[in-house]
């Protein structure tokens, strides 16, 4: 105890120092009140240890809620960009005189591959006459039995795995060889593949289109971008031309870098048609921004409120065992009173008792997020998005909350008369 303040013993005379008659009143400094409220704690070990639960129980879903919703989130943003911000396509219409000849030839899409932001592009024709049309097969097992099926045909350029972010799960597709020679040869969409029983080219199946037989050197799968081609029969440009008539390009498929894509869609049609670009059309993807951040707050929205919830629980249970605890120390807090401690001095030692519970809890639940959010993230192979604004903010959080769950109780600890809290 140290003395800072005076109170009359008994009335002075008239004229004497003011400090004259005046008698010290024991008061504790912030180390004192830290040390009796650390002393109280440590009195119940495994009460302030199921106390400080409920609080790390609370940081710890706070923490892993931003944390998991921040990540997941990030991951949304991060497919949402790579598979619509950066899809570029430009239609190119039908009706082309004949004297002028197509807007777009096969070699153009060569002009669109130097612009700065493409990573892919191809060149593709269908029409309407080919949209359905009956393909048969030689059954592999037995080869005297054919099955037909109805499926589009289509004319691509050889980069159209890239275009359409597919893969060839069995084969090859056709080059600029196969181009030049006006090879019959064909490439089938996984789907297609399977309607005709064809699973393997190894021993170079054959589909029949109009009569006329074409090998199927590769498996088209996986098709994130124009996914009629699963179910399509793909074919060069040549022999396209030679044998469906499928002469002129309908659409170009570009990909572009992140945040390319509206470059990349004023730049394309002038570089596929010089000075008939307004002839084309072209279909680009808006500006995700406000798309991007609406779906990652609408994620940090919901699992704010749950963490909020989890932490309000632990409040209440430090409030509770607080005032539990007040109720038990009623015969301490009268001796105290009785021997100079001011109400003040009351109350700050059960604040200073509840706070350093949620102190604790905040820095043991802010390190067990940590580690579940970086667990959860590792599992999934994501990237961990962790603020370190949260890490740093989760033990001040747990401090407040254990300082708004001790008001009541200390206050009510405060108000104890001396006399009554000794009789009782």
């Amino acid at each position: 105890m140290r003395s800072r303040t005076q109170v009359p013993q008994a009335a002075a005379p008239v004229g004497t120092a003011r400090a004259e008659g005046m008698v010290e009143r024991p008061w504790m400094d912030f180390r004192d009140l830290w040390t009796e409220a650390l002393a109280g704690v440590l009195a119940r070990p495994m009460r302030s240890a199921l106390t400080t639960l409920g609080t790390v129980l609370g940081i710890t879903t706070l923490v892993i809620t931003i944390g998991i919703s921040s990540t997941a989130g990030n991951q949304i943003v991060g497919r949402f960009d790579a598979l619509t911000a950066t899809s570029v396509t430009v239609g190119v219409p039908s009706a082309a005189s004949a004297d002028s000849g197509p807007l777009v030839d096969w070699s153009d899409v060569d002009a669109v591959r130097r612009l700065a932001g493409v990573e892919s592009v191809a060149a593709l024709a269908d029409s309407k006459e080919t949209a359905s049309v009956e393909v048969r097969s030689n059954d592999v097992v037995a080869p005297g039995e054919v099955s037909g099926q109805t499926m589009a045909v289509v004319a691509a350029s050889p980069t159209l795995p890239a275009a359409v972010r597919g893969e060839l799960t069995a084969g090859r597709f056709f080059d600029d060889g196969d181009i030049a020679r006006h090879d019959r040869v064909a490439v089938l969409g996984d789907q297609a593949a399977r309607l005709l029983g064809i699973s393997s080219v190894e021993d170079s199946p054959a589909v029949f289109l109009k009569g006329q037989a074409y090998t199927v050197i590769g498996i088209l799968g996986g098709v994130e971008r124009e996914q009629q081609l699963a179910t399509a029969m793909i074919l060069p440009p040549t022999t396209a031309a030679d044998r469906t008539g499928l002469a002129t390009v309908t659409r170009v498929l570009i990909n572009t870098s992140l945040g390319a894509a509206r470059q990349v869609a004023r730049q394309a049609p002038i570089a596929l048609a010089p000075g008939a670009e307004a002839s084309l059309t072209v279909t680009a993807p808006t500006d995700p921004t406000r798309a991007r951040e609406g779906v990652q707050g609408d994620v940090n929205g919901l699992f704010l409120v749950l963490g909020l919830v989890s932490l309000v629980v632990g409040a209440i249970g430090i409030a509770n065992v607080t005032l539990v605890t007040v109720m038990e120390r009623v015969g301490e807090i009268g001796l105290r009173r009785a021997l100079g401690a001011s109400r003040r001095q009351v109350a700050g030692q059960f604040l200073v008792e509840s706070t350093t519970i949620g102190l604790l809890g905040g820095v043991v639940g802010a390190a067990l997020g940590m580690v579940v959010v970086v667990s959860v993230s590792a599992v999934r192979d994501w990237t961990p998005v962790l603020d370190v604004r949260l890490a740093l903010g989760a033990p001040v959080a747990g401090a407040l909350v254990g300082l708004l769950a001790g008001l009541y109780p200390s206050l009510r600890a405060s108000r104890m008369e001396p006399v009554d809290a000794l009789r009782s």
